[in-house]
């Protein structure tokens, strides 16, 4: 499908919204953090409920200075009515933009247009793209799910406080990792460094057979805490859901 990706600029989409003939994103976005996802067309159920989603979430991607915006190739006026239906459906108001890309001119241009999904005018639909952008509108992660799946706004909020939390600090997250688990000291870091870093007492290194009886400058599974949130008491380990798959 082409179109930018991970440590592109996302393109300044510019055109119409459900509310303004006007609309500039990156003007919207400013300094902030921003999702843009796409939704193969208005009137569809699984779409309907991503944006009902998306509108119950907003104020948690607003604390996280995440600023949404929905992509539709369809015109203001269908936005406006489907986004009636929304609400009704969903008990969710859609205040954030809804892009307009009737033509498919923008879509064209991202490469999420799918080709073997089309609408009864013979039109292709976009894909489920999400793009999540960093102030400076480059893309931090992106992500794409077939028209029949619906997408999952608890583990969007989920990828965008790992990429803000690595942003700033040294640090990289492990799989499942939610705010306040432990975290994996960051890998260029030598040992020393993450002593200076960390603190001699303030990470752990996880013995592993490669490792064994070698002296080492760095060792490279080393986990600390959370430094934006972490634990207020030591607590069991967590089991990883993964691990209770294939038991018998």
């Amino acid at each position: 499908m082409g179109g930018p990706t991970i440590n592109d600029k996302f393109p300044n989409i510019k055109g119409s919204t459900q509310d303004t003939e006007s609309f500039d994103l990156y003007e919207y976005l400013g300094d902030s953090w921003g999702v843009v996802f796409m939704h193969p067309g208005d009137f569809t159920p699984v779409c309907t409920t991503e944006l009902g989603a998306a509108a119950h979430l907003e104020a948690e991607f607003g604390k996280r200075g995440v600023k949404l915006c929905g992509f539709s190739c369809n015109d203001a006026e269908s936005h406006k009515s489907w986004i009636e239906d929304i609400k009704v459906a969903t008990g969710a108001s859609v205040e954030f933009p809804l892009f307009c890309d009737p033509e498919r001119d923008h879509a064209t241009e991202l490469g999420v247009l799918d080709e073997t999904n089309k609408d009864a005018k013979g039109l292709p639909l976009t894909v489920r793209s999400v793009f999540i952008l960093k102030p400076d509108n480059v893309i931090a992660l992106m992500m794409t799910y077939p028209a029949s799946t619906g997408r999952n706004f608890a583990e969007i909020i989920r990828v965008i406080d790992t990429l803000q939390l690595t942003a700033k600090h040294d640090v990289a997250t492990p799989a499942d990792w939610k705010s306040g688990d432990n975290v994996i000291v960051n890998f260029p870091l030598t040992d020393e460094a993450a002593d200076e870093k960390f603190g001699k007492d303030g990470y752990t290194i996880v013995e592993v057979p490669s490792e064994k009886d070698k002296t080492l400058a760095k060792h490279y599974l080393r986990y600390t805490k959370d430094p934006v949130n972490p634990p207020k008491a030591s607590s069991p380990t967590k089991t990883p859901f993964w691990r209770k798959f294939g038991k018998r």
